[in-house]
């Protein structure tokens, strides 16, 4: 999916393509539960929560992979050793078979969450 040009997060999940809808939205899920305080938004087009204007975290559905943005690199660094096993760029953490839901590690995800909800800290 090129970049979206989506107004809101509902529409761009409803453009996503079908195969990828679950797991955008699991993503979604999880980001409202975690990340109370933090603004939605659609920022260079994907789905964004921003605390005090700042975004945090972001996912995308790309060519090949769905995309978790983690922008704050002090959370990063918390969770080397966990992240070591994944498919990681600077940041983000790309999900390669986003069709099948149960090879995503939602655990790790909920994870990273919570600490990012936990304070504020340094975004990359």
């Amino acid at each position: 999916m090129a970049q979206s040009t989506a107004a809101d997060v509902d529409s761009y999940l409803s453009e996503a393509p079908e195969g990828r809808r679950a797991a955008l939205t699991e993503l979604r899920r999880l980001c409202g539960e975690e990340l109370k305080g933090f603004a939605e938004v659609m920022a260079y087009g994907m789905p964004a929560y921003e605390r005090d204007g700042t975004a945090e975290i972001a996912f995308a559905s790309q060519k090949q992979y769905v995309s978790f943005y983690l922008m704050r690199s002090d959370v990063r660094a918390a969770f080397e050793d966990r992240l070591a096993g994944h498919d990681m760029g600077k940041g983000c953490l790309r999900f390669r078979k986003p069709e099948d839901v149960e090879g995503i590690d939602f655990g790790l995800v909920r994870d990273l969450l919570r600490a990012t909800a936990s304070g504020p800290g340094t975004v990359c």
